[in-house]
């Protein structure tokens, strides 16, 4: 049988690509990919391989297709899928899972390497893991010419001392696949790279960080949101979301139904430089085995643009592979059991949006005409039905009501159903987001979503509320200082947190900061503390307060939000790989972790950051007057529609119900600093963002 490469080159127009690996390795150019255009090559490239792929499509039908979902490289629904085509018969059953896994491992086998693959479902349940050999996988975002670590500090270095993490990391990367895409986009790892490092584009200095800076650490499996085996609804990922390539969303029918993760090269980190295009070999082995449930061509990351720029999807295709598809028979290799994920055999994943799946249509009982969708547990009751805040005997009876907090999701539901989105196709597709509302305890008060939206968002938009309230609040450096030292496991020393609050007072010249409450923090304006460079994006020595410098920030170490949940996260992986440690509890913060890792112990009850942080835009804090009530926090599209679905939604809230709740008096917010002579952002919403009007400026004076 030819292999499927030959197949595909036959009779097809050929088309050649530079391939520069050892570039990769360094960059030492300027940093300026752009021409007088202003497009990157990469766009031109992504361009030129679209067509290549329309070319292949051809090919394909004629040969058959895959084994099953859409022929790969054509979209069988164009233009018709956007939230409503998932059904009670679409998901992956367990032949789809072992057609996945035999593909992926065919490549691998042809390839010469040994790989571990991991299937999900779209929301998170691992339908199987497969190793061919055991290896040892190192997580770093750079090495030096002899194979050092270059970053110490965060999860920079973990991984050889802890034998089993590949099992980890292929889940971690296909939860990112399943996570990041929808009907109405289809993201992957690399696309994740692109968007989470210091620079967008990466490499290219003196622009901002990437539009989802810091979404990486999300989906944590010590959050309070996200679920663990047996438990329906989005399931938890080991080491959050993943930058490191080899990670793809599956489709079937152009419906999103899950994804595949690949780790084969032993090293989880990134791509730092995006200027060329890589031969990854997780990505190769992913691929293959994505083969006949391949991401309809005009959802892909390279046929969406943000800033002028476009998304990465993958740096290889079809025509890259060369092993014989579709393959059936798995070569020599075990499906293994993770504790926490899976015990080794193989299962059907779940029909998305159906109550098993843990996301529903709320049916318009809570949220009439809005089209929303709840969150629900094994019994199909809701587990986050509006209701009132519990801080009312801190707030001296100025708590949130039920009826607020229904009226909040209500308003801020309207608000997306009306904007325009960023990152899905077809264009004029209306936002899809998740919404969340939290007290000044950082308990939940009501989640809901509309139709389709992504669901890592659902995760990110509670850290989101959560991260506003909590820096707007009174408490906040009280609470840093007594959480104890986060554990750098790769590095053998520790972070003190309360030195976080000693940087903030010292930056903003303000020994009450975050003492008094005084500060309206929205996402977008902590954010602003949480870079690298400052003013972001602005190479200089100069970082945010709560970011590690350059030089030791990495993806893997960003400063205040990993340092909260580390020690959380290493309890759970110390328990994933079946060592002598209990599974972490729902509280991402405060717990203690023995520096030698032979002791760890909860010492922090509060729900505050119980799910961790969010450094990205996409919420504010909420008030009655000038009383810090809560927050609401908004996640799934671009950031700039997220915070404005969060703002509007808020006033529209607050004219809804008379003036009782408003967002944070202009006098008090976070654009009222100016730190090193540079002012905070609060808010910031797209100029025109409604698909029904042309009204611009729609945030202006409120």
């Amino acid at each position: 049988m030819r292999n499927y490469g030959e197949r595909v080159r036959e009779g097809s127009v050929a088309w050649s690509r530079h391939q520069d690996k050892e570039s990769d390795q360094k960059y030492t150019g300027n940093g300026n990919h752009y021409g007088a255009s202003g497009r990157s090559s990469a766009s031109f490239k992504g361009i030129a391989r679209s067509l290549s792929w329309i070319l292949m499509s051809t090919l394909l039908i004629a040969c058959g297709g895959g084994s099953g979902g859409s022929p790969v490289g054509t979209d069988v629904t164009p233009g018709e899928c956007s939230g409503d085509c998932a059904d009670t018969s679409t998901f992956l059953t367990v032949e789809d899972v072992r057609t996945v896994i035999a593909q992926a491992t065919a490549e691998a086998n042809a390839q010469g390497v040994s790989a571990t693959i991991a299937v999900v479902d779209r929301v998170g349940n691992v339908l199987g893991v497969h190793r061919m050999a055991p290896q040892t996988v190192l997580i770093a975002s750079e090495l030096d010419a002899d194979g050092a670590v270059v970053i110490e500090g965060g999860l920079e270095g973990a991984g050889p001392t802890l034998d089993g993490l590949d099992g980890l990391a292929a889940i971690s990367k296909a939860v990112t696949g399943a996570y990041l895409s929808s009907e109405g986009n289809a993201f992957t790892s690399r696309t994740a790279s692109q968007i989470v490092q210091e620079n967008f584009n990466p490499g290219e200095q003196n622009q901002p960080a990437g539009p989802l800076f810091g979404v990486q650490f999300s989906q944590f499996s010590c959050s309070d949101f996200t679920q663990s085996q047996g438990l329906v609804g989005p399931q938890r990922s080991p080491l959050g979301l993943s930058a490191d390539p080899g990670g793809l969303p599956l489709y079937k029918g152009g419906t999103a139904v899950g994804g595949i993760g690949v780790i084969a090269d032993g090293l989880y980190s990134l791509d730092k430089i995006i200027s060329d295009f890589d031969q990854n070999i997780d990505e190769l082995v992913a691929t293959a085995g994505s083969f006949g449930f391949s991401a309809p061509l005009d959802r892909r990351a390279d046929a969406i643009t943000i800033d002028g720029k476009n998304f990465r999807f993958s740096d290889v295709d079809f025509s890259d592979l060369i092993s014989a598809l579709p393959a059936s028979i798995a070569p020599p290799g075990v499906f293994i059991a993770v504790n926490g994920y899976t015990d080794g055999t193989l299962v059907q994943g779940t029909a998305f949006g159906q109550p098993e799946s843990g996301i529903r249509s709320d049916a318009g009982v809570n949220f009439p005409g809005r089209d929303a969708f709840v969150f629900v547990d094994n019994a199909n009751a809701l587990r986050f039905p509006p209701r009132a805040g519990t801080d009312g005997a801190t707030l001296g009876g100025n708590e949130l009501s039920e009826s607020e907090v229904r009226t909040l999701i209500d308003e801020a539901l309207a608000v997306a159903n009306r904007a325009r989105a960023q990152i899905r196709r077809p264009l004029g597709t209306t936002a899809r987001v998740t919404i969340s509302v939290v007290d000044t305890d950082g308990e939940i008060l009501g989640m809901a979503r509309t139709r389709d939206a992504p669901v890592f968002g659902a995760d990110v938009s509670l850290q989101k509320a959560r991260t506003a309230t909590f820096f707007s609040n009174i408490d906040a450096a009280a609470f840093l200082q007594t959480l104890p030292d986060a554990v750098y496991v790769g590095a053998g020393r520790t972070s003190i947190l309360g030195n976080y609050v000693t940087a903030v007072q010292s930056f903003l010249d303000d020994s009450n900061a975050l003492v008094t409450g005084d500060v309206a923090f929205s996402d977008r304006a902590g954010g602003n503390l949480s870079r690298p460079f400052f003013p972001d994006g602005i190479s200089s020595a100069q970082n945010g307060p709560l970011s590690k410098p350059q030089g030791e920030w990495s993806v893997f170490s960003t400063g205040l939000q990993l340092d909260l949940s580390l020690n959380a996260v290493l309890q759970h992986i110390l328990f994933a790989l079946g060592l002598p440690f209990p599974d972490v509890s729902e509280n991402c913060a405060g717990v203690f972790l023995a520096p030698d890792l032979s002791a760890v112990a909860p010492s922090v009850t509060t729900l505050k950051l119980a799910n961790g942080l969010q450094i990205f835009p996409g919420s504010v804090p909420v008030y009655r007057g000038g009383t810090l009530i809560g927050g609401i926090g908004v996640s799934g599209d671009g950031v700039d529609q997220d915070d404005m679905i969060a703002f509007l939604g808020l006033h529209n809230a607050g004219l809804s119900l008379g003036g009782a709740i408003n967002n944070a008096p202009p006098d008090i917010r976070a654009d009222q600093l100016t730190p090193q002579n540079v002012r905070l952002r609060y808010i910031q919403c797209p100029q025109a963002p409604f698909v029904d009007s042309d009204e611009t400026n729609v945030c202006e004076g409120i």
